[in-house]
């Protein structure tokens, strides 16, 4: 895990302000994205590299519905202000720091403005978590294109990047509670996903991750914590172990360790479904790097590093799964879903089974398919056995969010319109009820 420094973020007077370190100070980011000092680079010192290969996602962000999400909410102004800090850095330390800060600075900006934080700075509904993926995405590639003053290697680079990533997904300042007089809750969401078929796509379970960050609820058996992080819709950083850094400190035994986790992905229309078992197959579905990737799901080996290492073929939910379909959370119904498709064994093709695994079969499709909604559930719950968590935990996807009937053309549409964002609001809602109800059983 990365270094945790200690960082503040005080709405005021419509500015953001950054607890600095001793060796770099970074200047408060200004509602009009200004910090009001200027760098000490002599014009043109810092140009950006136009030359840069920019990864498929960045370069998504010249369409004109990416710019919209980014002007409508404020969020065009973080690429500039990382720029200037960047520019002001002297050494690789210094340019670390600034990396971290303004990562975290965006992940709890998101946060703010969808928990009704602060000034919106935008038209663009609070509770819209699209603002945050494109920002990251724009300071991502602000920081592919920088040119220092000092020697850079692409290794350090890619450090750099990884800070941002890792910041801005609220991977690293998870602050589950200690003691006995609160029950602490995981809960991870994703990215949009499936953007060249739509640009204009939220996705649900990022949106609700934003808004429970942080928050207690009140359950039957006493308040609740949450602390969430968000994961990308990548193949390469699951193989990479994302997942497992990011949860195995909350895993582990010891006055912090959760009571109860939840990942949550985007599902099927109109319902949720409680996954009751994970297969240990990725289906090959291209990402949001356009990459596909079919086969066995590699697995960290004892040493923490993946690679081949390969764990069982089906793993389970642990999360009340009869008391989430009996509970009224909302207005979408919850479903216990045991499909999977296998491979029986002795059998050479694929069958599905409304029923769950057979013993000694190879996995093909979990519940939640071969995507990585399943992989980040196997992943998590594999990761519950092998640190001997015993707390509930699963998978929980939620309703597709739809577009009014007049809206679905992704070429001519917009950003939002009524069904959506009341899709999403009823969403939300519903999961925080949902993990209300899954804490406060005994």
């Amino acid at each position: 895990m990365l270094l945790r420094s200690r960082l503040t973020v005080i709405a005021a007077c419509g500015a953001l302000l950054l607890s600095a370190t001793p060796a770099l100070t970074t200047p408060a980011l200004a509602a009009d994205g200004s910090t009001g000092s200027t760098p000490t680079t002599a014009p043109g010192a810092c140009a950006p590299n136009t030359d840069a290969r920019l990864t498929v996602e960045e370069q998504r962000l010249a369409g004109p519905v990416p710019q919209e999400v980014l002007s409508r909410s404020g969020f065009d102004r973080a690429a500039p202000a990382l720029t200037r800090a960047l520019c002001a850095a002297k050494d690789a330390r210094q340019a670390e720091q600034v990396v971290q800060q303004h990562g975290r600075a965006l992940w709890q900006r998101a946060v703010d403005r969808v928990q009704g934080r602060g000034p919106a700075r935008g038209d663009l509904a609070r509770d819209d978590d699209r603002p945050l993926y494109w920002a990251r995405l724009d300071m991502s590639r602000t920081l592919r294109e920088w040119q220092p003053r000092f020697p850079l290697p692409e290794a350090g680079r890619a450090a750099l990047l990884d800070r941002l990533e890792v910041g801005s997904r609220g991977q690293d300042t998870m602050r589950l509670p200690a003691g006995k007089g609160v029950k602490r809750i995981v809960v991870t969401g994703f990215d949009p996903f499936q953007l060249d078929q739509d640009i204009r796509r939220s996705n649900p379970s990022g949106a609700a991750a934003l808004a429970l960050d942080g928050t207690t609820i009140r359950t039957a058996d006493g308040p609740a914590r949450i602390e969430v992080a968000v994961f990308p819709v990548r193949w390469a950083d699951f193989t990479d172990g994302t997942v497992e850094k990011t949860l195995r400190p909350h895993f582990t035994a010891g006055p912090r360790q959760a009571d109860l986790f939840t990942t949550l992905s985007q599902g099927r229309p109109g319902r949720f479904d409680v996954e009751r078992w994970n297969g240990a197959w990725r289906g090959g579905f291209p990402d949001n790097a356009n990459a596909s990737v079919t086969g066995q799901i590699p697995v960290p080996d004892g040493t923490g590093r993946t690679g081949g290492t390969h764990g069982p073929q089906w793993t389970s939910t642990t999360l009340p799964y009869r008391a989430l379909t009996e509970a009224d959370t909302g207005p979408y119904p919850v479903r216990d879903n045991t499909e999977v498709t296998e491979v029986p064994a002795g059998a050479t093709e694929p069958v599905t089974r409304p029923d769950g695994p057979t013993p000694g079969s190879a996995a093909r499709s979990g519940g939640g398919g071969s995507y990585l909604s399943n992989e980040i559930a196997y992943r998590a719950t594999l990761l519950r056995d092998t640190t001997g968590l015993r707390a509930p935990g699963g998978h929980l996807h939620t309703p597709v969010l739809p577009w009014a009937p007049g809206n679905t053309d992704p070429d001519t549409g917009t950003l939002t319109d009524p069904d959506f964002l009341q899709a999403r609001t009823a969403i939300t809602t519903q999961i925080r009820e949902a993990l209300r109800v899954a804490a406060g059983q005994p």
